[in-house]
């Protein structure tokens, strides 16, 4: 009689990699929640606490916004030629590929990924997105369109301001790359919120960004629950648009958070600011365990 095949037991590669990065990216610093709060990142293959990470509540949105705001009406960024800003995303692609196996292993880490996916893929194709949006920033004009009579048509394009931005956590660092990548292109300044499952890639791309000569206050990055610092993000008057990518269930939530919003009252009332258009990109994903 046969034996009974016995599996072997492969205990789980632990990665040889020191996190470091685990607090909210404010006016280019890394800084506590608010409140103090912080909330364990998981491996997903172990269930083993990887990091405690800050937790950004509404405070801390309301802290990033102002410096977006501040970033947008005063700094640098939306005045700088665009072929500056390209320069700059060119550095950081450079430092993606320089961090490369860094950036993978965490991405590997917290969303459960394979290494070889993250490493050969993914990480690869940020890099390469990043300089195909730096190649964007000088190439977007206005246009003077024919009209009947003694009239001229001309369309202007230019920066809205502040872009609230919410990712999930089956791509992080791509998804990273498409909601970031456009908006610094053409000069808006950005608080984005990470998926609570996997917060800690974006906080290092957030610091390769600075080190490429990224001004502070035009990334913030908030980690944190939906239902606090992503509800903060989707009803904040102050946030000139929206872009979402996740579940259709909180799709849901985060049109109605954002319909809500008198965005009308302050056309009436006069306010100068931009009156941004609401981008809410909705799919169904599923979770890294793979339930709906």
């Amino acid at each position: 009689m046969e034996e009974p095949f016995l599996e072997a037991v492969v205990e789980p590669i632990k990665p040889d990699i020191s996190i470091s990065l685990t607090k909210l990216l404010i006016d280019g610093k890394f800084v506590d929640a608010a409140s103090g709060k912080t909330f364990p990142t998981i491996d997903p293959r172990t269930e083993e606490i990887i990091a405690h990470v800050a937790e950004g509540d509404v405070e801390d949105v309301n802290r990033a916004v102002k410096a977006s705001q501040r970033a947008f009406d005063k700094g640098p960024w939306p005045k700088m030629t665009p072929y500056e800003r390209s320069k700059i995303l060119l550095r950081f692609a450079d430092l993606i590929d320089k961090h490369s196996d860094e950036l993978a292993t965490l991405e590997s880490l917290d969303s459960g990924k394979t290494y070889q996916q993250s490493r050969y893929a993914e990480i690869p194709t940020m890099a390469r997105l990043f300089r195909y949006y730096a190649g964007w920033t000088d190439k977007t004009h206005g246009l003077i369109v024919p009209a009947d009579g003694p009239h001229s048509v001309q369309f202007l394009h230019e920066s809205i301001g502040v872009a609230r931005q919410i990712i999930p956590s089956n791509f992080p660092l791509l998804m990273f790359s498409w909601k970031v990548g456009p908006a610094l292109a053409y000069g808006n300044t950005i608080v984005l919120k990470t998926a609570e499952q996997t917060p800690l890639s974006a906080l290092l791309a957030g610091k390769l960004l600075h080190e490429a000569g990224l001004p502070e206050g035009v990334l913030n990055i908030i980690s944190g629950y939906g239902h606090t610092a992503g509800a903060a993000i989707s009803s904040h008057l102050d946030i000139d648009k929206l872009a979402f990518t996740g579940s259709t269930e909180v799709g849901k939530i985060v049109s109605q958070a954002a319909a809500a919003t008198d965005f009308g009252g302050r056309l009436r009332s006069g306010e100068e600011r931009h009156v941004g258009m609401f981008l809410i990109q909705i799919c169904c994903c599923a979770d890294r365990r793979g339930r709906e």
